[in-house]
């Protein structure tokens, strides 16, 4: 069974990856890693939203001026 379809990773595979992570990073330092990475996904899906809005907010501006 292939959990990952990305490059035909097993499940071997994935435990040698993480044991890897672990033994590298050590077990103190991965939390405050996901933090930081959920945070600036957080971050960048709020940017994305942001200019999303200043481009909607710019037509209509435009729409309006145009009357």
């Amino acid at each position: 069974m292939n959990l990952l379809f990305i490059g035909g990773l097993g499940m071997p595979e994935i435990l040698l990856i993480l044991l890897v992570v672990l033994i590298f990073f050590g077990g103190k330092r991965i939390p405050e890693m996901m933090r930081g990475l959920g945070q600036g996904v957080r971050s960048f899906k709020e940017g994305m939203e942001g200019t999303s809005e200043k481009k909607e907010g710019t037509d209509s501006s435009e729409k309006e001026s145009n009357k």
